[in-house]
């Protein structure tokens, strides 16, 4: 009954409204199963590379890396992975019709993880597993590997059985006629890491209508549905007590005045903005054994948020740092602690969760290698790094 009532009221709104149906365009992928001959470090027909200029393209499985998942459907699928080194695979296409703004697209695709993705460690040499769970990530764009607009992406793929996940995709900041499928890590992460999710079975994007409120839901496997994550804005984070890992030299750090905004010096331009360049922020700094964010922070922390706001294809790392007086394990803590804060309060703020990632770096990076205060205060500090932006 119910299906015969979905069939009738369709029959009935292409009767009364015979445009209605017609508007609903279809936007079919060019080799949407990721169909080819099985190989590594090859990209499928139909589909660009757009890893990293130094590392290998994706992988056409199974049988490379002795991944020997079947397919859910034809005779190959993609195989993406993420490294340790920081770097991670993508791939992308140019659409038959643009994805217009505003406008509301739905389709699905198969992924899941391999338990098995053994290759090379890119920091250490020796042989690894690329196994931990990733993120995809859905990306418009104006060219091949253009990161214009994030679209939508998964929670971690965990499951090792084919699952079926339903995106909806609606452009926001324009029309896109290039559409970009990209592995990349949980976040937030500490380290990089070693890590796949394999994809089948594209389906055409279908024009819907949108939803009200008018908001892009997280992508959705069916089944099981996960809860959704996208970050929401609120408060700034609340101070934190003080964590049983000192930094501290016997005296209070120097207090930067409230009324000090960071100058616009400190931070990059878009002609000098690159990849893996990093920089610092005047007037953002932790008092000794804390890593709450103070008052006197807020302007530092004000300009960064507007910095991601008129950069909208930047992610960025928040790394920590402090003075050399814990020990290692301890530095580690506090530093993560202090880094997590800032990107806390960024995501707090509005930036999505997405966007940004913290590590800790604790004392292996000083900037002030003096024996004073104002030595271990000038250490005691946050710094920012531009991990992935769109290329001019």
């Amino acid at each position: 009954m119910l299906s015969y009532k979905k069939t009738g009221w369709a029959l009935a709104a292409s009767i009364v409204f015979p445009g209605l149906l017609l508007a609903q365009k279809e936007i079919a992928l060019s080799n949407p199963s990721f169909e080819d001959i099985p190989n590594h470090s090859t990209t499928p027909q139909g589909w660009y590379n757009c890893g990293f200029p130094a590392e290998s393209p994706p992988d056409v499985q199974p049988g490379a890396f002795y991944v020997s998942h079947p397919p859910s459907h034809g005779r190959t699928y993609l195989g993406l992975v993420v490294r340790d080194n920081e770097t991670y695979e993508a791939v992308g296409q140019r659409l038959t019709a643009p994805l217009e703004a505003n406008q509301c697209y739905e389709f699905a695709l198969d992924l899941c993880r391999s338990e098995t993705y053994l290759s090379l460690s890119r920091t250490t040499g020796q042989a690894a597993n690329y196994a931990q769970p990733v993120v995809l990530h859905i990306w418009g764009g104006h060219g091949y590997c253009d990161k214009r607009e994030l679209l939508d992406k998964t929670d971690a793929i965990t499951t090792t059985q084919w699952r079926t996940y339903t995106f909806t995709l609606r452009p926001r900041r324009g029309s896109y006629t290039y559409l970009m499928l990209e592995a990349f890590y949980k976040t937030p992460t500490l380290l990089p890491y070693n890590g796949n999710v394999l994809l089948d079975n594209a389906t055409t994007l279908r024009q819907v209508a949108c939803e009200t409120p008018t908001t892009v839901k997280n992508s959705t496997p069916s089944p099981p549905t996960p809860s959704s994550t996208k970050a929401t804005a609120q408060p700034p984070t609340p101070s934190r007590s003080r964590p049983t890992t000192p930094d501290s030299s016997g005296s209070p750090a120097v207090e930067p005045s409230p009324a000090a905004a960071a100058p616009s010096k400190d931070l990059p331009t878009r002609d000098t903005l690159k990849q893996g360049a990093t920089f610092q922020v005047s007037n953002l700094y932790f008092d000794a054994d804390k890593y709450d964010i103070k008052p006197a922070c807020l302007p530092a922390l004000e300009a960064i948020y507007h910095f991601l706001i008129q950069n909208p294809d930047i992610i960025l790392e928040v790394g920590g740092h402090t003075n050399e007086l814990p020990s290692y394990e301890a530095s580690l803590t506090l530093s993560t602690l202090r880094a997590k804060a800032v990107a806390e309060w960024l995501v707090n703020k509005g930036i999505p969760a997405e966007r940004i990632q913290y590590k800790g770096y604790g004392k292996t990076k000083p900037i002030d290698t003096r024996m004073t205060d104002e030595a271990h205060r000038r250490n005691q500090r946050v710094e920012f790094k531009i991990l992935s932006m769109r290329e001019n």
